[in-house]
């Protein structure tokens, strides 16, 4: 299975020149990198989209959304729909992440209808799911994973779900929470087996088979052994890092060594 690495830039690249500065350092680092076995996404803010998808986006390079809202169009000041981004050049597009639960109260009610929206214009989805804290401390952490999957994941059908790729995100691990340990691969191999099952429950053994699970969660090249290969995931959404593009493709390539068969 091919390996996905995704670079979440958040609210970064504040600057014209600092975007220019990224392509020029990203296209200087990846002339020596191997990444035939994966697939790069970028997921930069919705004003870099389309210079994204214009400088970087090849066979081995895609582009993707951060969030979008559920409707296509329509009196919603603000927002950016499904049909926006992916005219613009996406071909992903990240749902569920912990950010907007905790900043903007995003529920799986939501998600899921904005799952609905990208499916319906042929985006593939990166679903952020993972226990808190205080979830991980009272011992919900299962339930929490299994509530928010199935909340998200009502009623999408199988020819569907093919095209998300569920990214196991502790949010207690991130590194905007300044953790002072992460999860062992034990620990994330159990949420992978936790996620699969439930899958292969729902939607039976082919199709959850084909279904990617990436791991999420201040992934850095001194843990992505640790967090993201021993486990066996399927690949990594990386943030803080990923503002470096030297350090990104170090991680991706780690990832793709990993990925061949």
């Amino acid at each position: 299975m091919q390996k996905l690495i995704v670079a979440n830039l958040k609210m970064n690249i504040l600057t014209l020149a600092e975007r220019e500065e990224y392509f020029k350092l990203f296209k200087k680092e990846i002339k020596n990198k191997k990444i035939e076995n994966s697939q790069i996404v970028f997921c930069p803010p919705y004003v870099h989209l389309e210079a994204f998808a214009e400088k970087l986006k090849t066979k081995n390079i895609s582009i993707g959304a951060q969030n979008i809202f559920w409707a296509e169009k329509g009196s919603y000041t603000g927002e950016i729909s499904a049909p926006m981004v992916k005219n613009i050049g996406a071909d992903y597009v990240i749902l569920g992440h912990s950010d907007q639960r905790r900043y903007f109260f995003e529920n799986d009610e939501k998600i899921n209808l904005k799952i609905i929206s990208a499916f319906k214009n042929e985006l593939k989805i990166v679903l952020c799911i993972g226990e808190d804290s205080e979830q991980k401390k009272s011992g919900n952490s299962e339930e929490t994973i299994l509530g928010q999957i199935s909340g998200c994941l009502e009623n999408i059908p199988s020819a569907k779900i093919e095209d998300i790729i569920i990214c196991y995100e502790p949010v207690w691990a991130i590194s905007s929470n300044n953790p002072d340990h992460l999860p062992t691969a034990d620990e994330i191999m159990s949420a992978k087996l936790l996620i699969r099952k439930f899958l292969v429950e729902k939607y039976g053994v082919t199709v959850a088979e084909k279904i990617k699970i990436i791991y999420g969660g201040s992934v850095a090249l001194e843990n992505v052994k640790g967090t993201c290969i021993n486990p066996g995931m399927d690949g990594a959404l990386v943030g803080k890092e990923s503002l470096d593009p030297s350090e990104f493709l170090k991680i991706a390539e780690i990832i793709n060594a990993n990925g061949r068969e």
